[in-house]
C-alpha cells in the first residue's frame, strides 16, 4: 500500500480524500488543512463520507513530511499563490514523494515551462527522488488525453475543439467566480481572468501539448474574448443575486494556430445563469455543466462528458474527474523513475481492482 497524504480539503481536496480511500493500492496516512475550524476532524466527514477513516485532519507539515509519504495529493489552490503552491510542492517532491497537483498552471506543459517554475522541481527531484505530475479536467483530461483519443479514431483530422460549457452558479467558489471571472461585475471591470495573456498561461501548455501529440507545429496561439451583460436582475441558489447590466457571460478561446489557420481550440462558454447568451453552444441535455470534444475531419466525431458529484452537480463531477485522474497515476509514478512528468507521459488506465467496490 502506498501511503498517501492529501493536502487540502477543498473543491478537488475532498474528491481527492473519496478517491485515495476508495484505491486498492492506496493507504490515506493523512490529510492537511489550513483552517483551524478543520484540525482534528476526521478525513471521512471532511470528505462528505458517511463513515469516519480514523485519520484526523492536522496542519503540521513537518511532521506529515518527515513521515516520509509515497505519494502527496496537493488539492490546494494556485490561482491566486502560484509562488506559495510551487514552494509547497517543491517541498513534498524533495522530501521524496510523488506530488500529484492540479494547482500549478505552467507545469501542465513542463517541457516549455518557465525557467522558474520548472528548475526548483527539477532541483527537488535530483535531491529528494520525488516526482511531480501536473494536471486535472480543464485544463487537463479535457484537452490533453480526451482529444487526443478520439482524434485516433479518425482518417483525417482538419481541426479540434474542446469545450468546457458551465453555469458556474454552481462553482463552489464565489470569490474565484465575482471577482477573477468578473461575473456579477460592471462591463467595464476587467477580471484578471480574462486579462489579455492569462488565457494563455493557464491553457497555453494543453494547446503545446496536443501540438506535439499531434506532431503540429504551431506558428502561435491567440486569444479571443466575448462578453454578455445580463438583460435582467438574475437570483441563484448559491450565490444570491446578479444584477442586470453586469457581466453574465463569457466567451473565449485560446487558439493554436497551424498553417495560420486556428486548428487546435480551447473554449470557454461561462454563464452565471442560463438566459444570458442563450445563442451560444450549451449542454445537449440543457443541464449546468459538460466538457466536448469535437473533431472536424472525416469522419467528424463529437463526444460530450457529463460528470455529477456531491448531489448531482456538475460541478462537483469535474472536480472529481480531476482528482481521479491525479491519484490513479499515483501507483504508476511510483514505479517510474523519478522525474517531472506530463499528461503524455502518464497513462489513462482502467479502474482496475475498483469494479463494484464500495466505499467504507
Amino acid at each position: 500500500m502506498i501511503s498517501t497524504v492529501v493536502w487540502g480539503t477543498g473543491n478537488v481536496g475532498r474528491a481527492a480524500i473519496r478517491a485515495v480511500e476508495a484505491h486498492p493500492a492506496l493507504e490515506l496516512a493523512a490529510v492537511l488543512v489550513h483552517s483551524p475550524g478543520k484540525v482534528g476532524r476526521d478525513a471521512g466527514e471532511l470528505a462528505g463520507l458517511e463513515s469516519h477513516l480514523g485519520v484526523a485532519a492536522t496542519d503540521d507539515v513537518d511532521a506529515v513530511l518527515a513521515a516520509g509519504p509515497g505519494a502527496v495529493v496537493y488539492a490546494a489552490s494556485g490561482d491566486i499563490r502560484p509562488d506559495e503552491a510551487l514552494a509547497d510542492v517543491v517541498r513534498a517532491v524533495g522530501a521524496g514523494a510523488v506530488v500529484v497537483t492540479p494547482a500549478l498552471y505552467a507545469l501542465y506543459e513542463q517541457r516549455g515551462a518557465p525557467a522558474e517554475f520548472r528548475d526548483p522541481v527539477l532541483a527537488a527531484v535530483a535531491s529528494g527522488g520525488g516526482s511531480l505530475f501536473v494536471s486535472g479536467v480543464d485544463p487537463g483530461w479535457g484537452n490533453d488525453v480526451l482529444p487526443l483519443l478520439v482524434s485516433g479514431l479518425g482518417a483525417t483530422v482538419d481541426a479540434i475543439r474542446c469545450q468546457e460549457i458551465f453555469d458556474y452558479s454552481t462553482y463552489g467558489q464565489e470569490d474565484s467566480v465575482r471577482h477573477l471571472i468578473g461575473m456579477g461585475h460592471p462591463m467595464e471591470y476587467e477580471p484578471l481572468m480574462l486579462a489579455p495573456s492569462i488565457p494563455t498561461m493557464v491553457w497555453g501548455g494543453q494547446i503545446r501539448l496536443m501540438a506535439r501529440a499531434l506532431g503540429a507545429e504551431l506558428d502561435e496561439i491567440r486569444e479571443a474574448l466575448e462578453r454578455r451583460p445580463l438583460d435582467a436582475t438574475v437570483a441563484t441558489r448559491t450565490m444570491g443575486e446578479f444584477a442586470a447590466g453586469t457581466q453574465g457571460a463569457v466567451r473565449f478561446e485560446v487558439q493554436g494556430i497551424v498553417g495560420g489557420e486556428p486548428r487546435i481550440v480551447i473554449e470557454h462558454i461561462t454563464r452565471i445563469h442560463p438566459s444570458c447568451a442563450p445563442d451560444w453552444p450549451a449542454p445537449p441535455d440543457g443541464g449546468d455543466g459538460a466538457h466536448r470534444v469535437i473533431v472536424e475531419g472525416r469522419p467528424r466525431i463529437e463526444v460530450t462528458v457529463e460528470a455529477t458529484d456531491e448531489g448531482e452537480n456538475r460541478s462537483a463531477g469535474g472536480n472529481a474527474t480531476a482528482a481521479g485522474r491525479l491519484v490513479n497515476a499515483i501507483d504508476w509514478l511510483v514505479d517510474a523513475e523519478p522525474g517531472l512528468y506530463d499528461a503524455l507521459d502518464v497513462p489513462l488506465r482502467p479502474a482496475a481492482g475498483r469494479l463494484g467496490r464500495k466505499q467504507s
